[in-house]
């Protein structure tokens, strides 16, 4: 069977201080509920996950901090830019998150947002925090990978 174009990811934006200050062990896929004017100001990528994290309360898995613009043309009907949206999670899948970050002291951080297949979705990560010597090693390897790159590919 074919894989139609709708059918692929189509990434609106990235949090990619989630993955410098973070140490992502898991990732999971959840809807996010919108109003019309939120999903097209997503559309035109007018979002920001910078500074938002993921918390469950009352069996309910909730996206906070994430700041979507109003959407021009919206008037009336645009709703607040940093309200708490609810996602959409299967009920295990949330009681299993719920468990993992009160037992290891682990943080739900939002890695993407995406349109699969027409519906807005959120990555969440399963993370653990970095110390600055981490974040210094992660620099470090970085640096020695560019340079094995840089001497490989000029003596061949």
């Amino acid at each position: 069977m074919a894989v139609s174009a709708q059918d692929e990811r189509q990434v609106v934006a990235q949090n990619k201080k989630a993955r410098h200050d973070y140490f992502v062990l898991e990732a999971y896929e959840a809807g996010i509920e919108l109003f019309g004017t939120e999903v097209k100001s997503i559309r035109k990528g007018r979002l920001n996950l910078k500074d938002s994290w993921c918390s469950i309360d009352g069996g309910e898995i909730f996206v906070n901090g994430m700041h979507i613009s109003p959407y021009e043309q919206g008037n009336i009907f645009n709703r607040d830019p940093m309200r708490v949206r609810r996602l959409l999670m299967h009920k295990r899948e949330i009681n299993r998150l719920l468990g993992v970050t009160k037992q290891q002291g682990l943080t739900l951080v939002p890695l993407s947002v995406y349109f699969l297949k027409g519906r807005a979705k959120l990555e969440i990560g399963l993370c653990k925090g970095k110390k600055l010597y981490d974040k210094r090693d992660v620099a470090a390897e970085k640096d020695a990978r560019r340079n094995m790159e840089r001497s490989f590919k000029e003596r061949y």
